[in-house]
């Protein structure tokens, strides 16, 4: 057994369910901003709503962050393997694909604010804005703990039998794009579909 393992009585590590228990916490989050864009996604106050919404674009950057998620195995794999060179080259991929999807967030959100969508202009856009700016600072977050275990790794303080680190910082990413998964189809697809194309 390694030395790394610290387990409950259910015999799950207990920080494997601390983690658990806080992604558990953050997607009752999650869904009460959702559940409050559906309630005025209509809700537009006269001005611009899901119309402006490039979802090719969109789709695009999602697709990008959706393959991070293949990138964090990758990671977690080469670092059960004790393979730190390749831990770290599928690390920093990870943390790039995930940056572009918030470079591709800010072009959008900036590209809304001069159609005159802003956070203020309507309930719609004060919802979606939160909810899908709340989703970029995970994601954020979620870049800078992969760096964190970049650094880590170089300096050795992450160390071959530690693989679990990776398990957790793999676990908080693959919870974010699910998320995304989530977010991309209430808000931007079938709100789209029905505004622009009648349903």
């Amino acid at each position: 057994m390694s030395s790394e393992v610290h387990e409950t009585t259910l015999g799950l590590d207990h920080r494997k369910l601390a983690m658990w228990m806080f992604l558990g916490s953050e997607f009752l989050f999650f869904g009460a901003f959702i559940a409050t864009y559906l309630l005025y996604y209509e809700r537009t106050a006269g001005g611009p709503g899901v119309e402006l919404f490039d979802i090719a674009f969109t789709s695009i950057s999602s697709f990008v962050l959706l393959m991070s998620s293949l990138t964090m195995v990758l990671a977690h794999s080469a670092h059960v393997k004790g393979d730190m060179r390749r831990m770290r080259l599928w690390i920093l991929a990870t943390a790039l694909q995930g940056a572009v999807f918030i470079g591709g967030q800010a072009f959008e959100f900036t590209t809304f604010v001069k159609e005159g969508l802003t956070l203020t202009s309507s309930p719609m856009s004060s919802a979606f804005f939160v909810l899908t700016g709340f989703h970029g600072a995970h994601v954020t977050i979620g870049i800078l703990m992969l760096l964190g275990l970049y650094a880590l790794s170089v300096t050795g303080k992450v160390r071959p039998d530690q693989h679990l680190k990776t398990e957790m910082v793999g676990l908080y990413w693959h919870f974010v794009d699910i998320i995304w998964v989530i977010i991309f189809t209430v808000v931007y697809l079938i709100p789209y579909d029905f505004v622009v194309h009648g349903g």
